[in-house]
């Protein structure tokens, strides 16, 4: 198993478990829709997205809070314009 391989699989796991369930579906549906598309460095930025609190991601989504510690990337781009 390579080395992206091994990082898609952690992403698909970490999208599906993050403990809140609007989250699950969120960025479940995003990764499903998305994950071989991309590229290693926006995988590995979807999977820094996904280390974030889901508060934080929330509130960044949904209220369009501007100061948050997401970087303005392609992944978060696609991300910020997805809808489930």
């Amino acid at each position: 198993m390579t080395n992206k391989e091994i990082l898609k699989k952690q992403i698909i796991y970490r999208s599906n478990h993050r403990g809140v369930k609007e989250m699950d579906l969120l960025l479940g549906s995003f990764v499903k829709k998305y994950i071989n598309n991309l590229q290693n460095d926006d995988l590995q930025d979807l999977m820094n997205i996904l280390l974030i609190e889901d508060e934080i991601i929330q509130k960044w989504y949904f209220e369009k809070v501007s100061d948050n510690p997401i970087f303005n990337t392609n992944v978060s781009t696609l991300l910020k314009n997805f809808k489930v």
